[in-house]
């Protein structure tokens, strides 16, 4: 039964193309299913979360990523008796736009846009790729996912205003996204928190003892697993106490956002819309935490000078490839060459390099720019 708060999928606004109800399968498991069908989806398997295949081929990538927030996100979702097909979809969907070499390339994407007066934003790409350059049906381009799908790639995250983006008026920027977005933005930090904590100190980049010093609700959770496992080997004890923080801070999502529900005297999606705020959020205690880890990772792991050479490797071979190719429009793709007669070369441009893997972008740059790396 779900809440009277959640999205029904009998009230979807629809999608912008007709179609017939499928026999068995509901309009927001569809959407789930063509999200996982598509060629995006796929292409996330070989593009970086934080470590490249260097490392290992045991670290999380921007697949295994968005796959461990789905299962997150189903049990978030579960809980707070919201709509788990539309949660699911929107978790894994949530990072179909992010281009190759995880932040340092979208930090160096954007920076080659902003030299033209444009820019890149992962979500407003991510709803390009599932409106536009996904072609898997005859009768229209891309996927043609429902309302409330589509709304939820472009608010998941954040709010955009609708005198700076007219073009997405069309998503009640006015109004709060359901809860089903409100929390994938929450459901991913949970994930990539406690997953770089672990592929950190797999990675031999993060100590133990580093962890516990600097992360203070690891530290007490360790405290009870050595109670509990004396013996038993230190990366056992590691898995055990990131366990119970990710526990910590999934039950405190659930808990809290319960809370905020009642004293808010939610009782209908058009509550949640109208809502002054987002009402999915964790307590101010335990976002204390949250934020603590992610400080800590930023300080520790993200920029670790372990991982300099690669994240310049990845800003120089982004960048190089979109300064050859503003050069030499006909060393680009026939695709891409017509859409340049549409559309301002930037923007095709920086789609195709967004819509590239790690490999492909440094076969391209092998080819163009000469050998990559050091």
């Amino acid at each position: 039964m779900l809440s009277g708060y959640a999205v029904q999928v009998e009230q979807s606004r629809g999608r912008r193309f007709p179609e017939s109800r499928h026999a068995y399968r509901n309009d927001f498991q569809r959407d789930r299913d063509r999200v996982v069908h598509s060629r995006a989806f796929r292409r996330l398997e070989d593009k970086t979360q934080v470590f490249t295949r260097r490392y290992s081929d045991h670290f999380r990538n921007r697949l295994t990523h968005t796959i461990e927030v789905a299962q997150i996100t189903r049990t978030v979702a579960g809980a707070l008796g919201l709509n788990v097909d539309l949660a699911e979809t929107l978790a894994l969907v949530h990072d179909i736009g992010h281009p190759p070499f995880g932040h340092a390339g979208e930090k160096a994407l954007d920076t080659a846009m902003r030299a033209h007066g444009l820019f890149f934003d992962h979500n407003l790409h991510a709803l390009r790729i599932i409106e536009d350059f996904e072609q898997r049906y005859a009768a229209f381009r891309g996927l043609n996912l429902t309302f409330e799908v589509r709304e939820g790639i472009i608010k998941h995250s954040r709010d955009y205003d609708i005198v700076q983006y007219p073009e997405l008026a069309e998503y009640l920027l006015d109004q709060r996204p359901p809860l089903e977005a409100q929390i994938i933005d929450l459901t991913d930090e949970i994930g990539y928190n406690t997953a770089d904590l672990d592929d950190g100190y797999e990675a031999h980049l993060l100590t133990l003892e580093q962890i516990r010093a600097g992360v203070p609700v690891f530290e007490g959770f360790f405290g009870e697993v050595e109670r509990v496992y004396p013996d038993v080997a230190d990366r056992l004890k590691f898995n055990e106490t990131n366990k119970r923080v990710l526990n910590r801070l999934a039950d405190d999502l659930i808990s809290n956002t319960r809370t905020r529900l009642k004293q808010s005297r939610t009782e209908s999606l058009a509550d949640v819309r109208t809502h002054g705020s987002r009402l999915a959020a964790f307590s101010a205690e335990v976002d204390a935490e949250r934020q603590q880890i992610k400080d800590f990772l930023y300080d520790n792991l993200y920029y670790s000078p372990a991982l300099a050479d690669e994240k310049d490797d990845a800003e120089r071979i982004v960048s190089d490839l979109f300064a050859f190719w503003m050069k030499n429009p006909s060393a680009l793709p026939h695709a891409y060459r017509e859409k340049a007669g549409q559309e301002s070369l930037p923007r095709v441009i920086c789609d195709y390099i967004a819509g590239m893997t790690d490999h492909y972008i440094v076969d391209q740059y092998e080819k163009y720019c000469g050998r990559e790396g050091h």
